[in-house]
Formats: C-alpha cells, structure tokens, sequence
C-alpha cells in the first residue's frame, strides 16, 4: 500500500512539474524565478524544522524561524547555488509586502480590547516606554557611527526596537503552564505589552518611512509623515466597519471574512505604494482588522484561524526571502561591527529602562531582571518591516537611499540572529530560578473549583431539562 501510495505521489508531482514547465517555459528550471522560489519555500520550511528539532531539557525550542533565515543566507552566499536559486526583486518583494500585511492582519485580531480597557499602568509603561527609549538611542547612535541622517536612524531604531512575539509568546506559554510568574501575573503581562509595543513600532516607523521618502521642506515631510498616520487610522476605521458590515452575519460566512480581510489588507498595502503614502498602509491594515474583529466578536476566531493558516504558508517565505537579500562578501566589516556596537548600546539601555519602568509595578528584584531580559529578543517585526525601506529605495533608483536600506535590512537581519536565540535562552534559564512557581496546592484548588462550578453548571441544566 505504501508503496502504491509513493508511486501515485511521484506521478503526480511529476504531471504537475510537465504542466507547469508547459506553461511557464525556463522560469521552472535552474537559474528560472519560479524555481528560485520554490526551492527557497522548501529550504526554509526545512531550516525551520531542523531548528525546531534543537530542544534543551528545561529550556525552550528554539524559534524554527532562525533555521528560515539561515537558509535564505546559504542560499544566497554559496557559490554554485545562489547562481541557480534565482529570485527576481520585484517578485521578492511583492511577496514580502504580502507577508507584511499578513503579520500586521494578525496582529489587529490579536488585540484584546478588554485588555485595552483594563491596562494597568505598569503595562502601559513596558509598552511604550522601552520601545520608544530604545528607537532614540538607536537613532543618536546609528547617526553618529554610521552616519545615517537622522530619520533613517530613527527608521532603524523603530525597525530594532520591536520585541518579538514570536519568542516571546511560545516561552511565556511554557512558563504559564509550569506555573512560574503566574502568582503576579507576569507571562500575561509581557503577552498582552508585547502585542502594543509592536504596534508602537510599526506607527514610528511608518511615519518615518514616510518623511524620508517626500520630496520638499522638512516641515511639509513632518506634516506629510502625519498626513500618513491620521489618513491610514481614518481608512482602517472605514474598511473595517464595512467587513463588519458586509457580508451579513445570518450566514456562516467565516471564509467570505477571511478572503475579504486578507484581500483588503493586502491591497491597502500595495496601493499605499501607489498613492505615495508609504506609511499609512500598515497602519491601516492594523486598524481595519482590529475594527472588524470587534464587530465580529465571538466569531472572530475562525478568520483567526486562517489568517494564521496564511502565515505559516508565507512565513517561511518572508524569513527565507530576508535571508536572501543579504549577501555577506557585499558587507563592509566597520558598517558590521559599528551596526552591531549600536544593537548592543541600544539593548543595553531597553534594559535599564525596561528595569526601571517596572520598578513600581509590585515586583521583587528577581521578577524585575527576569521581565528587563525577557524583553530583549527581536524577530518577526524586523523581518516583516526590516526590508521595505530598500524595496521603496528600489523604485527610486536613488543609490544612496539603497545604501541606508541596505544597512537598515542588514542590522535588522543581525538583530533576529543575535537576540532570539538569546531572548529564548534566557528566558528558559532565567524564568525557573528568577520567578516564583505557583504552588501545587493553589494548582489543586483552582482546579477543583473549575470542577465544582463545571459540576453545578451540569446539575442546573439537567434540572432545567428535566
């Protein structure tokens, strides 16, 4: 049987590569587009499993989207290969954009208004604080070592001071679940921060996105940078009340809302590029899936389901296709090093203030240090924005403009290789010796009062039946 099966598959593949070829001619072939992207597809799916396999006793796994990374770097940097995996510019970053719109579709479901409503002062100040803390320190010193002009050193500082989601998130779950930090809340505290410092960051940068790519006075720059944030904020609001208007709700309809949401999300992105209003179409895309998942409300959670079933379609694909875009014999080894001292200046100072921020926030010694490291690891943000300052540099054929977006992708690039895996590893060995382990028997009796009110509820609806 196994057998047959294998067979049948081969022949399958192998009618669907004969058909393919038909169409599209060499593209299929070695040195061709469409080959170049599905190898690049295949590579980083495996480079994800392969780092998903490395496990630790007590520690966390490591983020499979380093192994996506790294294999878009050997595919572009090995001799023989990278001439062979070829991939067009145009089409690298049109599928970036999309993965872009995916990620911020996402991260708009993701937001808890009740969480909005009912934020704490600590939250608001580890949202916020850090985040904005680190993009001016990155922008002073990026301006002084590389000599960025100031809105590019505040483009990378944005663009580096997101914290990722992506680590963050899997380790606070495993925490929460062996019960450490739960006592005062901290797993839920970072989950529910992590998601508005991202959206901090994607305003920031957009905005600067915007000023540094208009023509005129500096003023009229600011004034349009700002245009871009009330225009893509207006927009969202409008494109998401009408998904919650349309298609009505009488229907099961969630594929309708899906298709719709991404369809609109991704189209707000591509035409901001259009309309020469850069920056306004994340934030859009932001604000229109936010709208529509509090009209839908309960019934958010089966577009939920497919927006992420997007992204694991197009997350390798964004990872691989950053990793690619990196060619290390092109890299000067000062703008390296100076790019990875400002990483560094910049980390150093998060954590201080992120330290400090908390100070008040009813938390010992221990579960401060443990919050200020657990707040260090960049990833998904920075490969989702990292490139899209070069892509539009790009279509202006400005060379010096390449060169800041260049160096802007590189060190977002050396940001998610140096601090995921050091965010992820210090928060599996931090978390267990710096936070308090909620006791079993506190386990105990939360879980025999879910059971008793479980048991009541059962009882009144057979009597109510009966």
């Amino acid at each position: 049987t196994c057998n047959h099966t294998s067979n049948h598959t081969s022949c399958l593949l192998a009618l669907l590569f004969g058909v393919v070829w038909s169409i599209t001619g060499s593209q299929c072939l070695p040195g061709g587009n469409l080959f170049g992207l599905v190898i690049l597809f295949i590579c980083a799916v495996l480079g994800g499993k392969l780092m998903g396999l490395i496990k630790f006793p007590t520690l966390p796994p490591f983020p499979p989207l380093l192994g996506m990374l790294l294999a878009g770097l050997v595919l572009r940097n090995v001799p023989y290969i990278c001439d062979a995996v070829y991939i067009d510019p145009h089409w690298s970053s049109a599928l970036r954009n999309i993965a872009l719109a995916i990620i911020l579709t996402r991260a708009g479901l993701g937001l808890n208004p009740q969480a909005l409503v009912r934020l704490k002062a600590v939250c608001i100040r580890l949202a916020v604080g850090p985040c904005l803390v680190e993009a001016c320190i990155v922008a002073v010193v990026s301006h002084f070592l590389l000599n960025l002009p100031w809105v590019w050193g505040f483009i990378l500082g944005f663009v580096l001071a997101a914290v990722s989601p992506a680590v963050v998130v899997p380790s606070m779950l495993l925490l929460q679940r062996e019960g450490y930090g739960v006592d005062k809340g901290i797993p839920t505290l970072l989950m529910a921060a992590g998601s508005f410092d991202d959206v901090l960051a994607i305003t920031g940068f957009s905005t600067c996105l915007g000023i540094a790519f208009s023509t005129g006075s500096t003023w009229m720059n600011v004034l349009k940078g700002l245009l871009e944030v009330v225009g893509g904020v207006l927009a969202g609001l409008v494109v998401g009340l009408f998904l919650c208007l349309f298609p009505s709700s009488d229907q099961d309809l969630s594929w309708t809302r899906s298709l719709l949401l991404l369809g609109l999300s991704v189209f707000s992105v591509f035409l901001s590029h259009v309309v020469d209003f850069a920056g306004a179409g994340g934030l859009c895309v932001l604000v229109l899936s936010f709208v529509a998942a509090l009209g839908w409300r309960v019934n958010k959670a089966p577009v939920a389901a497919v927006v992420g079933q997007s992204w694991d379609v197009f997350q390798p694909l964004l990872f691989g296709l950053i990793g690619a875009e990196i060619t290390i014999s092109s890299l000067n080894p000062s703008t390296v090093g100076l790019g990875v001292a400002c990483l560094f200046i910049g980390l150093f100072i998060r954590v201080i203030v992120t330290f400090l921020l908390v100070h008040f926030g009813g938390f010992n010694l221990k579960e401060k240090f443990f919050i200020a490291v657990a707040w260090l690891p960049k990833a998904t943000v920075q490969a989702a924005i990292g490139s899209k300052a070069l892509d539009m540099a790009r279509e202006k054929g400005d060379e010096v403009l390449e060169k800041y977006g260049l160096d802007v992708l590189t060190l977002a690039v050396l940001a998610i290789l140096i601090t995921a895996p050091i965010g992820a590893l210090g928060i599996g060995l931090s978390g267990p010796r710096l936070l308090q382990q909620q006791s079993k028997g506190q386990c105990g009796r939360q879980k025999g009062g879910l059971l008793m009110s479980v048991f009541l509820v059962h009882y009144l609806y057979i009597i109510r039946n009966n």
